[in-house]
């Protein structure tokens, strides 16, 4: 089996099609972790891991959707959605279901910032007090974290580390989409996260970085429907195109496809406690 440690089969850019393409991650003994990116998404993350056994569910509010009136991705549904608070509550329902297996995507995401340093300043604060209230739910209930940086990676270890610092539970999780560099993967590495490695590695070059990383700490994600390899050009991305990403991962570190295959799904297993 291989583990897809992170895709969107809840977004939007599969309601045309959704039963066939989760047919064929099966019929490939692919598992997904599907992804939320908000309430309405992580709901529909935990309706989709109830009715298929290769599915399984993180849930959490993404950084994004904590400033102003965003625009929602085409793919992940194409309407204006008000400024998104975190209710601690509602989503620690939803983590009843036995299928939600991790809280995310959350983090920092200093991309779409404001340009005045008073606005700035407020925009970071807020983004890092609902990332700390979603790091408390992942102790909660004894979840691991996947974690979305852009442009923050300084700010995030400085959180994880001062957190981990003084956690009465270990915190541990992925860092999904790794766009940093050696400095960053060490860094992150020595808090005990894992490393997660997409169709990010076709657009930028990230060789040495998954030269250092030990195979134990990396997982494969698509992120689909993004990052198509370029080996499907022009479709959207989807769980079965993990493969394109193993296969990157093959020659780089100079190992057989199997082992890669079986030992990030290990590592999956490993970390998000799936049987």
């Amino acid at each position: 089996m291989i583990i897809d440690s992170h895709s969107h089969l809840n977004f939007k850019a599969y309601d045309v099609d959704r039963d066939e393409v989760i047919k064929r991650t099966q019929n490939q003994a692919v598992a997904c972790i599907d992804i939320g990116t908000k309430y309405e998404t992580s709901k529909k993350a935990v309706e989709l891991a109830e009715e298929h056994n290769n599915i399984y569910a993180a849930i959490g509010l993404h950084p994004l959707f904590l400033s102003g009136r965003v625009k929602t991705d085409p793919d992940e549904g194409d309407f204006f959605v008000k400024e998104q608070s975190f209710n601690y509550e509602k989503y620690r329902e939803l983590a009843k279901s036995k299928k939600v297996i991790a809280i995310g995507e959350i983090g920092l995401d200093y991309y779409y910032k404001p340009k005045t340093k008073v606005k700035l300043g407020q925009f970071k604060e807020k983004q890092k007090q609902v990332f700390l209230q979603q790091l408390d739910l992942a102790r909660e209930l004894d979840l691991p974290v996947i974690l979305h940086c852009r442009m923050a990676h300084e700010d995030l270890i400085k959180l994880l580390g001062a957190q981990i610092a003084v956690s009465y539970k270990e915190i541990k999780g992925v860092i999904h989409c790794f766009t940093g560099g050696l400095k960053e993967l060490s860094e992150y590495l020595n808090l005990g996260f894992y490393i997660g490695i997409n169709g990010i590695i076709y657009k930028m070059n990230l060789d040495e970085v998954i030269k250092k990383c030990p195979l134990e700490k990396i997982l494969v994600e698509t992120d689909c429907p993004y990052l198509t390899p370029p080996q499907e050009k022009n479709k959207r991305n989807e769980p079965i195109f993990i493969k394109y990403v193993i296969e990157k991962i093959e020659k780089i570190k100079n190992m057989s496809y199997e082992e890669i295959a079986e030992k990030t799904a290990e590592n999956a297993k490993k970390l998000f406690n799936i049987k």
